[in-house]
């Protein structure tokens, strides 16, 4: 029996295997930001700017010539939490993550990432243990709590070392670490505390501990956590008449703060990462922001930044292997929304600037420290 011969043009051979063989795959980062909880405004901002980073590659043909994919986790701001955002990621393929947001997320995910092969670059966590772990992986664009606290424990010494000075905290990493820094700092000033103490975070009620700090005759409370509590014991602090002034760090800077302390609010002074909303091409972003129904603060541009240095540092190395983008960040300078920036070789951002700023009329503003 004879086979008639089948002839196929070239044409569709070629058609056939571009539809049978593997597409190019996109490059898949991750972002694990704190998106519920109790400070959940900060992952907005984070998420955001990540997103905002990853249309403007994709719109300049993404990394090494593939469209990059973003993928979004929810850590909560919780370690168990964050553990199993960072397996989520690592399990999904990405080669590169936007976060964790809070110190007390970033530092137990980090030793997943290291051992997976991931690349990570924080854009919040300011806890100085994150970096301090000999992870060539591991990389932040704002800077460290041990830099901030020296700047507060001046601050409180020079301005207030004559009055009594009481240090709160919510036992987490982020807001134990500040105050523990902070305390450092004032101690090595030669100011003694009257009160050192740990509060518990998310409760509705601090009325005992505004008692407390009323009968220890506390003129200044220096505060390490979040903006929901801090704005709780102003509050409730205004409504009994006691007047203590509230200096903080960055976890204050946040639309809750005043949200929830309403004018208790005013005066609050507190340390921040410096505000980059000047710096070239920095208000497109935040406009672009703004339309997705977000009021932005600079936090979008620290997450915006950290896929800009990634992203620089890829195509630097001409590879996504995270040991070769690793050495690039560590050995060369980048052009970012944040300005021109480099990594010691911790991972830790150079340069690393905290500015003062004071809540008044329901925003903050940069403080004029010549007041």
């Amino acid at each position: 029996m004879k086979f008639a011969r089948l002839v196929i043009p070239a044409a569709v051979i070629l058609a056939i295997a571009m539809a049978t063989s593997p597409s190019r795959a996109d490059v898949l980062i991750g972002n694990a930001s704190d998106l519920t909880g109790p400070v959940s405004w900060v992952g907005a901002h984070y998420l955001a700017g990540a997103e905002l980073a990853v249309e403007d590659l994709n719109a300049k043909s993404g990394v090494l010539g593939e469209q990059v994919q973003l993928i979004s986790v929810d850590d909560a701001c919780d370690p168990e939490q964050a553990v199993a955002a960072a397996q989520k990621l690592i399990s999904d393929g990405v080669v590169f993550v936007v976060g964790h947001v809070c110190s007390g997320a970033a530092i137990p995910a980090a030793p997943l990432y290291e051992a997976a092969g991931v690349l990570v670059v924080s854009a919040s966590a300011t806890n100085p243990r994150l970096t301090e772990g000999g992870r060539a992986n591991v990389f932040r664009v704002v800077g460290r709590d041990d830099q901030q606290g020296i700047i507060a424990g001046d601050y409180l010494a020079e301005h207030w070392g004559d009055k009594r000075i009481a240090i709160l905290h919510d036992g987490q990493a982020y807001g134990a670490g500040i105050a523990a820094e902070t305390r450092k700092r004032l101690n090595e000033r030669g100011v003694s505390e009257v009160m050192y103490e740990q509060i518990t975070p998310g409760l509705v009620d601090y009325a005992d501990m505004v008692s407390r700090l009323f009968a220890a005759g506390a003129d200044v409370l220096y505060y390490g956590g979040y903006a929901p509590e801090a704005g709780l014991i102003m509050r409730q602090a205004r409504a009994r008449g006691y007047g203590v002034q509230l200096v903080s760090a960055d976890g204050l800077s946040s639309e809750d703060f005043w949200v929830i302390a309403g004018a208790a609010a005013e005066g609050t002074l507190f340390t921040s990462f410096r505000d980059p909303s000047g710096e070239p091409g920095a208000a497109p972003i935040l406009e672009r922001a703004r339309a997705r129904q977000l009021e932005p603060n600079y936090r979008v541009l620290y997450a915006y930044a950290a896929v800009q240095a990634w992203a620089a540092a890829v195509e630097r190395a001409g590879s996504l292997d995270v040991e070769t983008v690793s050495a690039a960040l560590h050995s060369h300078e980048f052009d970012t929304v944040l300005g021109r920036i480099r990594f010691d070789a911790k991972g830790d951002v150079l340069p690393a600037g905290f500015e003062w700023f004071v809540w008044t009329n329901g925003e903050f503003v940069p403080k004029d420290l010549t007041d």
